[in-house]
């Protein structure tokens, strides 16, 4: 049976195995240094198990376009055809560099939502702000300054805005940003990959970070908004596109203004489930570990119209039904 709002509550439990399987397969290719091998192993683990749901799905934001990507292309039809039309955003392997190297925060990650729910995000960068939940709305903007922003979250957290930390890509196209935090008195922590994480750092206040500023990549911040959409969190975003080829691509996506702000709920709107499984070791969640008796996994996965957040830690007595 559907629940009210049209997506199976199994269904939140069932894609733990979806990303399960995805991390699962990529870890062992961890610290070998391919990333195109760990991110096709994680690819096809996932189509597998995709494969297995009861829904209707349509890959709205994926590994790439139909004529660029053999598998997990936007506009795949994924499931058995036989529940709910759900849209599905994926990253089979967040932070392909990060597992190659093994290094911590890479990720196998998720988002399904009721059909026509999610934003579909062109391959292009996006400019974002977010912050975790239990904060006034639209405490901070994008068009506002960094100043503003930490200094308004420092005032509704009830700290000195010394003890805000915010999370940005270590890139140079971020050096004025870097310096215009750090000269706040704010705290910075610099990530070399995978702004999924990031984001959805500022949900967990065990991570340390309150809030996460800068260009990333516009189909993760779908996949971010998901997650704050679950949590209660805040989210805004900003297409930016560098030349006439992603203007096109973009276009082609059903894009026509450029400068609009989208607000967490244009990017993910209804019924939305998202779900983790950590493949390193990271702030959020452990990564795939191999110990006697089995190998065992860390997943988050979250509800929207419940608001619910599970901490999933199982035990997996072989690798062979993975496989």
């Amino acid at each position: 049976m559907a629940g009210k709002a049209g997506i199976s509550r199994m269904l939140t439990l069932e894609v733990t195995r979806v990303t399960e399987r995805a991390a699962i397969l990529s870890s062992l290719l961890a610290g070998r240094g391919d990333e195109k091998a760990a991110d096709q192993a994680a690819v096809d683990a996932m189509r597998t198990e995709l494969n297995r749901l009861d829904v209707d799905g349509t890959i709205v934001i994926g590994e790439g376009e139909r004529d660029e990507a053999p598998m997990l292309y936007i506009g795949e039809k994924v499931g058995t055809g036989k529940g709910p039309k759900v849209d599905i955003a994926l990253d089979p392997l967040e932070g392909t560099t990060l597992c190659a190297k093994s290094m911590p925060n890479s990720l196998a990650v998720l988002a399904m939502a009721e059909g026509g729910s999610l934003l579909h995000a062109p391959d292009t960068y996006m400019d974002k702000i977010a912050i975790g939940g239990g904060y006034p709305e639209g405490l901070v903007d994008l068009d506002a300054t960094p100043k503003e922003n930490i200094t308004a979250l420092a005032k509704a957290k009830g700290v000195d805005v010394s003890q805000i930390t915010a999370c940005i890509l270590d890139r140079p196209r971020h050096a004025d940003l870097i310096a215009a935090v750090r000269a706040t008195g704010a705290r910075v922590t610099l990530i070399t990959d995978g702004d999924i994480a990031g984001v959805i750092n500022t949900t967990d206040p065990v991570t340390g970070i309150d809030i996460y500023l800068g260009i990333g990549g516009a189909p993760e911040g779908v996949l971010a908004a998901a997650a704050l959409r679950c949590t209660g969190g805040q989210m805004q975003g900003r297409l930016v596109t560098s030349s006439d080829e992603q203007k096109a691509r973009a276009s082609k996506m059903g894009v026509k203004d450029f400068d609009k702000k989208y607000d967490m709920h244009e990017m993910a709107s209804g019924d939305v489930i998202f779900a983790a499984t950590g493949v390193t070791d990271g702030s959020m969640l452990e990564g795939i570990r191999y110990v006697r008796g089995g190998i065992t996994t860390h997943t988050v996965v979250m509800r929207s119209s419940r608001g619910t957040v599970r901490w999933v830690k199982a035990l997996h007595p072989s690798i062979e039904p993975f496989k």
